[in-house]
């Protein structure tokens, strides 16, 4: 019974939050790990209280759980209780005076400019053909350029590419649109790839096929680039590029975009817009990181810092 709980709950976030597909399995796969514990222990949605519910929470940290998961898994229990409620089904939330476990702060990866740009000339220059080029070309120019999420990126549709233009229009979370400014090589990868692209989709049109409203369509059943084949692609890009795969996803490409323009003077607020976080504070760890950045170069270039090292016998661990 209570499994209908979690459908209708994940019903009404599609319908009246729009969340995304992502978030929606995600919720799906925590609450259902929530629920066969919960029945596992006599239980269930409809009768758990606060005490099974913390007991639940034990068992995740004894299982070796990140507190990341932990505090997303709690979210989403309070969130169906909160539901619920709402829904009459039940007249308590049993969640509600939980702490979080809240999560460990991890500054991003980040990649140095140098890095990024041997990146983008793997990106040029890697392939089997042109088609293959300009395409990846164009993926890692943009993305670099905007700070896009992967989801983001790789549905583009085609009609916000179109007419040469200066700002690029994201459709991100939530539905929440936002504008963001294309740097002349991202506009110019941009303008070579749907050159070919059109050309593509009319030969494909003369041959019975749909034409496709994606910016970079694909056979499979999403229309587009799926996430995994860019992670994949981005990966075999680095190796390439002489740059260590273990540094290099589609979200350090983000980080790039905010840890460079920040480094750079950018203004943290315009960086929150671009970056479409709803909260400044998430756009500030940013700021942690060209902090931790800007101490080490201190410690590895100032003579003094040498000095100082040299007196206590410490080994240097940067260059001259």
């Amino acid at each position: 019974m209570t499994y209908r709980w979690i459908a209708t709950f994940l019903d009404a976030q599609a319908a009246e939050l729009g969340a995304a597909q992502n978030t929606l399995l995600a919720y799906g796969r925590d609450l259902k790990d929530v629920q066969n514990w919960l029945i596992g222990h006599g239980s269930d949605f409809a009768n758990a209280g606060q005490s099974e519910i913390e007991a639940y929470l034990l068992y995740c940290d004894a299982q070796g759980l990140a507190k990341s998961t932990r505090a997303r898994r709690l979210s989403a229990i309070k969130q169906i209780y909160r539901f619920a409620f709402e829904e009459g089904w039940r007249a308590d939330n049993p969640a509600i005076q939980i702490a979080s476990p809240g999560q460990d702060k991890r500054l991003p990866k980040i990649l140095d400019e140098a890095e990024v740009d041997r990146l983008l000339i793997a990106a040029r220059s890697f392939g089997r053909n042109t088609h293959d080029k300009l395409r990846d070309t164009c993926l890692m120019e943009l993305l670099y350029a905007t700070g896009m999420r992967v989801s983001e990126l790789v549905g583009l549709p085609v009609s916000s590419a179109r007419g040469n233009p200066k700002m690029l229009l994201i459709l991100g979370k939530g539905g929440k649109e936002r504008l963001v400014p294309l740097s002349p090589p991202a506009k110019a990868a941009l303008m070579e790839w749907i050159k070919l692209r059109d050309t593509r989709q009319e030969e494909a049109t003369q041959k019975g096929q749909a034409p496709s409203v994606f910016l970079f369509p694909s056979r499979g059943a999403s229309g587009h680039l799926t996430r995994h084949w860019f992670y994949t692609r981005i990966k075999t890009l680095a190796v390439c590029a002489g740059v260590s795969p273990s540094k290099v996803t589609p979200h350090t490409l983000r980080h790039a975009f905010a840890t460079h323009l920040l480094a750079g003077g950018a203004d943290l607020r315009a960086i929150q817009t671009m970056l479409g976080h709803a909260d400044v504070a998430t756009t500030e760890i940013y700021t942690h990181v060209v902090d931790e950045r800007l101490t080490e170069l201190v410690m590895e270039h100032h003579p003094l810092s040498k000095a100082k090292r040299k007196d206590s016998g410490e080994t240097p661990s940067g260059g001259s």
